[in-house]
């Protein structure tokens, strides 16, 4: 199962052009024996645009998954799929809860909901991952930084996981401000490599 979301994360990539700025990232161990994993990138847009890229039902479609939605009963859990015919609810689809949010600033969150049969996912539940946003010329540095990810194989399953996924996530951003907004039905006609 792990295999085919990277499948759809990796798909959805596009590496369009040569000048744009490349993901950077750092790996820590903390002192309570957990590690920490960190991507940024500059992209090419104000920090208000890319706060709506990442804080929105819409600004998830543009670049990290064709489907979204958030319930009015739960205005704090986005629900996403990489299946373009997905619907709410469905045994696919991932769940991200929303802990915080400083707009324009930074937005943390965690996964709740995962694909069925996705591994680790105990693992996984423990992890926050958080936005942050800062204005670099007319530009915005973006970091995602992931906490608690566990020493033991489960966390460091899940760590490896979201090396590669976090800077997929991060490129596909900068690639929907650098190009355009993803077109999920192109893109998803396109062979896996």
């Amino acid at each position: 199962m792990i295999n085919r979301v990277a499948a759809f994360a990796l798909l959805a990539a596009a590496a369009p052009a040569a000048a744009l700025t490349p993901v950077t990232e750092q790996v820590r161990s903390e002192a309570d024996g957990s590690v920490s994993l960190s991507h940024s990138v500059v992209v090419p847009a104000p920090p208000a645009a890319v706060w709506s890229a990442i804080s929105t039902v819409d600004g998830w479609k543009s670049w990290a998954v064709p489907v979204a939605w958030i319930a009015p009963a739960r205005p704090d859990v986005i629900e996403t799929s990489y299946n373009p015919a997905a619907k709410p609810g469905d045994a696919m689809n991932i769940e991200n809860e929303f802990l915080s949010r400083v707009p324009g600033q930074r937005l943390a969150f965690h996964t709740i909901k995962a694909p069925a049969g996705f591994p680790h996912f105990e693992a996984l539940r423990r992890v926050t991952q958080t936005f942050e946003l800062a204005p670099e010329g007319g530009a915005t540095r973006v970091s995602l930084t992931g906490t608690n990810y566990g020493a033991d194989a489960s966390g460091q399953a899940v760590l490896a996981f979201f090396k590669g996924g976090n800077r997929v996530s991060l490129e596909m951003l900068r690639d929907r401000f650098a190009v355009g907004p993803i077109d999920w039905t192109e893109k998803l006609k396109k062979p896996l490599k």
